[in-house]
């Protein structure tokens, strides 16, 4: 069995994740902490990314491929975007290379839509993509990838051919933390409440332009009603997921799945939304997505 060959990394915003890796996607080591782009702004990409090769004894000679914000224009080396319609495949070819360091160290770019009616930007999903449909993808595709700016995603033969974010997970945020509706949801523990949950997206899903609406009667509804924390943090979060879903599936053809890319509570929450309205579903885990789509880029870069 060969040791590792190389190292790859997910780097985002405020997250740094960091497995060791051979040519079969094995894994023989991992790293992880919250020193993403902004910490490592200030503190040096080089001398984070060091540390925890050092952690973990890695070779000096390992090269390291890297997908996330590190190739941001705040980050380490701008990688620029790929313009849609993008093949997964221009990705792996629009690496750009970080100079001055001894080993070879690659950041894959992002992919842009550059149209002026819906401009937006991606950097790490299209990793995850890769990771979850592979170059050799046939057919139409329609992939989300909640999160804190959560993506849609139209493909068709592995060609990006247009997407879609939505920032219901930073809106989540801020209506809990800093609205009327934090008094609404203190002392909610993380257990999900899949009654409220499904009621809420229902609600919006069948009336996004309501959603504003429905948020107020979060509280309007304990204060007349009596009504727990866990239920309104649910409904609150339903209302924005089931916003998302109606604005995210208006353009899936009947007989094409959603392709669900996420982890841990998020992907439960997806998943009962989607499920409740009756859309045929794949799940894949997206850190498993974002270490093969690491692997296939390694594999694009190194080994062939």
């Amino acid at each position: 069995m060969s040791g590792p060959s190389y190292v790859a990394v997910d780097w985002g915003t405020s997250s740094f994740r960091l497995w060791l890796m051979n040519a079969g996607g094995q894994v023989f080591g991992e790293r992880r902490s919250d020193e993403g782009m902004t910490t490592a702004a200030r503190t040096g990409f080089a001398s984070v990314l060091q540390s925890h090769l050092d952690a973990l004894g890695a070779a000096a000679n390992l090269p390291v491929v890297i997908c996330g914000m590190a190739g941001a224009r705040q980050g380490w080396v701008e990688a620029g975007y790929i313009d849609t319609p993008a093949h997964l495949s221009d990705v792996l070819k629009g690496a750009a290379m970080v100079s001055g360091q001894a080993r070879d160290i690659r950041i894959l770019p992002g992919i842009a839509q550059r149209n002026v009616a819906a401009p937006d930007v991606m950097r790490g999903e299209e990793t995850q993509l890769l990771g979850a449909l592979g170059l050799d993808v046939s057919g139409k595709a329609l992939v989300c990838l909640p999160g804190t700016h959560s993506k849609w995603v139209h493909l068709h033969g592995g060609t990006v051919e247009r997407f879609a974010t939505f920032m219901t997970g930073e809106l989540f945020s801020a209506v809990a933390r800093d609205t009327i509706l934090s008094h609404a949801i203190a002392g909610a523990d993380e257990a999900v409440d899949a009654d409220a949950f499904c009621s809420a997206v229902m609600e919006a899903f069948a009336a996004p332009a309501l959603s504003a609406n429905l948020l107020f009667r979060v509280r309007s509804r304990q204060l007349l009603f009596g009504g727990g924390a866990q239920a309104a943090r649910e409904t609150i979060s339903g209302t924005l997921i089931g916003a998302e879903l109606a604005a995210g599936l208006a353009e899936r053809e009947q007989a094409t799945p959603v392709t669900l890319i996420a982890s841990g509570r998020l992907q439960r929450l997806y998943q009962i939304a989607l499920q409740r309205l009756s859309i045929p579903l794949n799940v894949m885990d997206a850190e498993e997505a974002v270490r093969r789509g690491l692997a296939g880029a390694a594999a694009a870069i190194w080994h062939n």
